[in-house]
């Protein structure tokens, strides 16, 4: 009988797919922050558990649609972050923007600042919370929020860089469009360092 030999592209291939499944089935660390339990769907409608986004870099903060001042700064200091870093650090980190408001904030609201700041649908995630969650994932982040009469909120604008496991490695608060010299020196650090690992 012939036994049969899988060319060895084959087996490598099939052994790199496995990988980040394998990985993301090990039991998160005590201080990741997701291991919180929480529901989502993003800009496109599409659901999610909060812990699938396990398995690279990740950038978070939380925002309101409705917001015309601190939340767009929030994603234009994102998209200058992004900006800042080499094409393969670029393609490697992602960014969920998680909803405080999520009475108001539907998947069209969402869809609508995508589209108003041109965001990348591959990198870029707009999160609209189910509405007892926000308060854990806002605690989990240590983000503070409080809603106002008038509709708006004050709330803490910050960028968290998140490994790919969850664990904070960075924040940095958000005070004008571009980001701080040192968080992105943290990033940029941090991806070089994932990417290395992953090879």
């Amino acid at each position: 009988m012939k036994r049969l030999i899988k060319p060895l592209h084959v087996v490598v291939l099939a052994l790199a797919m496995s990988l980040p499944a394998m990985a993301n089935d090990a039991p998160l660390p005590g201080d990741s922050v997701y291991q919180v339990q929480a529901h989502a769907v993003d800009q496109q409608g599409r659901p999610l558990e909060w812990n699938a986004l396990r398995g690279r870099p990740t950038i978070v903060s939380m925002f309101y649609a409705n917001c015309h001042l601190m939340c767009p700064l929030i994603i234009a200091s994102g998209k200058a972050l992004q900006t800042r870093l080499e094409p393969t650090q670029r393609d490697a980190l992602h960014f969920a923007v998680i909803s405080i408001d999520p009475a108001r904030d539907t998947p069209a609201a969402l869809q609508e600042v995508a589209q108003a700041h041109r965001l990348d649908a591959d990198h870029w995630r707009l999160l609209r919370p189910d509405d007892a969650d926000v308060r854990t994932l806002a605690a989990a982040l240590n983000i503070r929020y409080r809603a106002q009469p008038d509709g708006t909120f004050n709330h803490t604008s910050v960028l968290i860089l998140l490994d790919r496991d969850g664990r904070i490695v960075a924040r940095s608060e958000v005070t004008g469009l571009q980001p701080d010299a040192r968080f992105v020196a943290t990033v940029r650090k941090h991806l070089s360092g994932a990417t290395a690992a992953a090879r």
